[in-house]
């Protein structure tokens, strides 16, 4: 198993689980093990999402939608919550869909598979980054590992290293003929410079639609202010759906906000004239249309040049059009991504034809399969990215466990 991470441990027990007495072991290339899923959901580990119909699950996936359909019907997330429950993991699920350990701790996750490993009698490997993989003669492998000095033969090789962006691990695909997918960012947040945001870091909107300046894909969901810009479910959505037109501008575009999606515009207008009618001595700037947060409320009206004593009986024509057209189309630049360096995830990696979907095995090099973030699949953000990777690795388990004698 290349790879220590969620996808290469799973797919390592699942085998030792179908396969008792044969060999398995986990070699990684840096010095700890499961570091993405210590991180991931804000250190709570985000392990699936509660949706349980394969055909609803599968369109959270910008890229892998139609290959994962099916697979899902082999794992998904129930029998996800299932396998963790027997293993003492219990899984709960927010209002979201999200699914977290009722701990609250990614450690709980970690501390299972770790468990696992060693009640399996799976050998771990750290500080091994692959240096060679040879084809023998015998249709097997061999493998060789800085800080190791035998290779290592093996039947079998499943590469579950996560994203391969800057990945030493590229050459080595190359050369065994495994077609590569250009690799770039899935998931980021926009970095902006407005004063519309100035100074509002930590301020939350419950539900906002946003979209790429001339493309009609609108993502919906709530949405963060952040020192660096925004953040938040919808603005990832839209980073993950559009990811390759985004890379191809370097993640320099102009965007569109509308703070009100449930109220269209002509519902808007008509709003505004109630509050003109039955609140028309109330002062704009203190009477923000729910659900937007009355702090960002205050600097949008600021933002339209409307007077701070201006009251909705008074608005004129021209400042309540400039409002109108703040809080459903706010134009943006972003000018740049934000990632996590350790979280990000990446839209790209082995072509998806060359992967039989069925073992996730290789079409073009018998015996190496891939599991998880490493082929060209991704996940919107909310659990999706893990489900997959533990989909592809029980997949990858079975096949390799019924064809490796």
């Amino acid at each position: 198993m290349i790879g220590g991470g969620a996808s290469g441990f799973f797919t390592a027990l699942q085998y030792a689980e179908m396969a008792p007495g044969r060999r398995v072991a986990i070699f990684e290339k840096g010095p700890h093990f499961l570091q993405k899923v210590r991180i991931s959901g804000g250190g709570r580990c985000n392990v699936t999402h509660a949706c349980f119909d394969p055909r609803e699950l599968a369109k959270n996936y910008p890229r892998g939608s139609r290959e994962l359909h099916a697979a899902f019907h082999r794992w998904q997330p129930s029998d996800t919550v299932e396998w963790f429950a027997r293993f003492g993991v219990v899984l709960k699920t927010e209002s979201d869909g999200r699914m977290f350990p009722v701990t609250d701790s990614s450690d709980t996750v970690i501390q299972c598979f770790l468990d696992r490993t060693r009640e399996c009698n799976i050998p771990l490997f750290p500080k091994c980054p692959l240096v060679g993989i040879e084809r023998m003669e015998n249709g097997g492998f061999c493998l060789r590992f800085e800080n190791l000095a035998d290779p290592v033969e093996a039947r079998a090789v499943c590469i579950a290293t996560g994203s391969l962006k800057d990945s030493p691990l590229l050459s080595h695909l190359k050369k065994l003929e495994q077609s590569i997918e250009p690799l770039v960012p899935s998931l980021f947040a926009f970095n902006v410079t407005d004063r519309r945001i100035s100074g509002l870091a930590g301020v939350s909107h419950s539900k906002v639609a946003v979209r790429r300046e001339g493309s009609n894909a609108v993502q919906q969901g709530p949405l963060l202010i952040t020192h660096r810009g925004f953040s938040g479910p919808a603005v990832l959505r839209l980073s993950a759906w559009e990811a390759r037109d985004l890379a191809a501008t370097n993640h320099h575009f102009p965007f569109v906000i509308d703070w009100l999606p449930e109220m269209n515009l002509e519902a808007l207008k008509s709003r505004f004239a109630e509050i003109r009618q039955s609140q028309g001595a109330k002062l704009v700037r203190n009477t923000p249309i729910p659900p937007i947060p009355r702090r960002l409320w205050e600097r949008i009206v600021a933002c339209c040049e409307i007077e701070d004593q201006a009251t909705w009986g008074h608005l004129s024509k021209t400042a309540s059009c400039s409002l109108l057209d703040a809080l459903k189309s706010a134009r943006f630049e972003a000018q740049g991504k934000i990632t996590n360096k350790d979280e990000f995830v990446t839209a790209g990696g082995i072509k998806r034809p060359s992967i039989d979907f069925r073992t996730m095995e290789s079409r073009v090099t018998p015996g190496l399969y891939f599991a998880g973030e490493c082929i060209d699949i991704d996940g919107i953000t909310g659990g999706f990215n893990f489900q997959a990777a533990w989909t592809t690795a029980h997949i990858a388990a079975t096949a390799i466990a019924r064809g490796v004698v």
